[in-house]
């Protein structure tokens, strides 16, 4: 028999994860501590706690814990942990939800530009995640019509080049047409227009175009011009800052009384090359900065796009921890800032805004789907409550009967 007290009372002043298990060995909720024994006895005590941690304390049956040597290595455990058995009481990122990436897989001689749903240490550069699959699919059919490089998935040698040779769309490495510095040039141009570093190409690109225009290879240079302003446009569309840092990531959160939306900019070399959102239920009750840090170490456990910077408006209470682990997996130096003035200071409230506006905008789809139902039903109000049934048998025999109730701030479901 499991005594809460007297477990309590073994507990050793270490760093380390614990992890809080209900009746039925269910794990609900891992969490990491600089001191095991201070940590977990909180939870415990007669303060003042939030519902959420009210409701988990009230579910726990048991507790176990694993000692480590260091705030580092409980801050990588706990990840991991919460990735693999996702505890309700968590901060989780949705697995149902998956985002695209462009890859480029650099392994190959001849890289290719693809949309992948799934990053793998393959040796191969990622950019996104994407949160508009439209906008991934529309910047790789951009670096396809200006670019000559292959589009086949397999590269394979041929006896004859495909048609995308043959309309100027690939340079055929596949016949040996190209040497591999000629088609990596093209390669590390596009890596720099994913990366925002488009002041870089167009000045090479005029440089180039210029040269080829002095030696009278005006389809060449005509060819140039046209990437130029192409590329342009593109970094017009994205240039939303006077940041001058290459590598940031902007995090906003916004609340309502049903849930939370966490909305993160990705600005790279002064320009957002893309934004995404993700919504929690029940969270409302919780610190920002307790989501906020659930939220990153979830984010980048297996996000090969760590950025130099990330900026919150609230500074997390495992900063330096959180810190260490993503300088160690990047390789370089990554901070956390809170700024309070300027420009950054705005970028953080604009993230925030957006995420206000996406969750407004969630909710007023809810209501208008009620009011298109009220409308189409000839309700005199809007439904607050929804039953429906079915009913299963085997040849007359054995019924069971389902009933699930849908009501506006509930979800109920009760077998009959």
């Amino acid at each position: 028999m499991f005594n809460i007290e007297e477990e309590l009372k073994k507990l050793p002043g270490k760093p380390g994860v614990y992890v809080m298990r209900d009746k039925d060995d269910n794990i609900i909720y891992v969490g990491k501590a600089v001191s095991l024994k201070n940590r977990v006895r909180q939870y415990f005590r007669k303060t003042n706690k939030t519902e959420r941690i009210k409701k988990m304390v009230s579910l726990i049956d048991h507790f176990e814990y694993i000692v480590v040597d260091n705030e580092a290595e409980a801050l990588i455990l706990e990840c991991n942990l919460i990735k693999k058995n996702r505890p309700k009481f968590n901060v989780l990122l949705k697995d149902d939800k998956t985002y695209p990436y462009i890859k480029i897989d650099l392994k190959n001689d001849f890289p290719g530009v693809f949309i992948t749903r799934r990053v793998v240490n393959d040796g191969s550069k990622y950019f996104g995640p994407y949160a508009n699959p439209g906008s991934a699919k529309e910047m790789v059919d951009f670096i396809k019509s200006k670019y000559k490089i292959r589009q086949c998935k397999n590269l394979k040698e041929r006896t004859r080049p495909c048609l995308n040779y043959h309309i100027g769309r690939c340079m055929a490495p596949c016949m040996g047409y190209v040497s591999k510095e000629e088609y990596r040039k093209q390669i590390d141009e596009i890596i720099d227009l994913l990366e925002g570093k488009t002041d870089k190409i167009i000045k090479e690109l005029k440089q180039e175009m210029n040269k080829a225009s002095e030696k009278q290879d005006y389809e060449k240079a005509a060819d140039l011009r046209d990437r130029i302003n192409a590329i342009e446009r593109v970094s017009e569309k994205q240039k939303v800052s006077n940041i001058s840092e290459n590598s940031i990531d902007v995090i906003g959160i916004a609340k309502s009384e049903l849930q939370v939306c966490v909305e993160i900019f990705f600005v790279r070399g002064s320009k957002m090359i893309g934004r995404e959102h993700y919504f929690y239920q029940d969270l409302k009750d919780m610190e920002d900065k307790e989501i906020l840090s659930g939220f990153i170490k979830q984010y980048y456990l297996d996000n090969p796009n760590i950025p130099s910077k990330i900026m919150i408006r609230e500074e997390i209470e495992d900063k330096e921890a959180v810190e260490n682990w993503l300088s160690t997996t990047l390789g370089k130096k990554v901070e956390i800032k809170t700024p309070k003035k300027g420009e950054k200071l705005r970028f953080v409230e604009m993230a925030e805004n957006n995420a206000k506006v996406t969750l407004e905008n969630k909710e007023k789809d809810k209501s208008e789907i009620l009011l298109e139902l009220k409308e189409v039903l000839g309700m005199d109000k809007l439904p607050r409550k929804i039953e429906t049934y079915d009913i299963s048998n085997i040849s007359g025999t054995n019924m069971v009967a389902r009933n699930v109730c849908y009501a506006r701030r509930s979800y109920k479901e009760k077998l009959i």
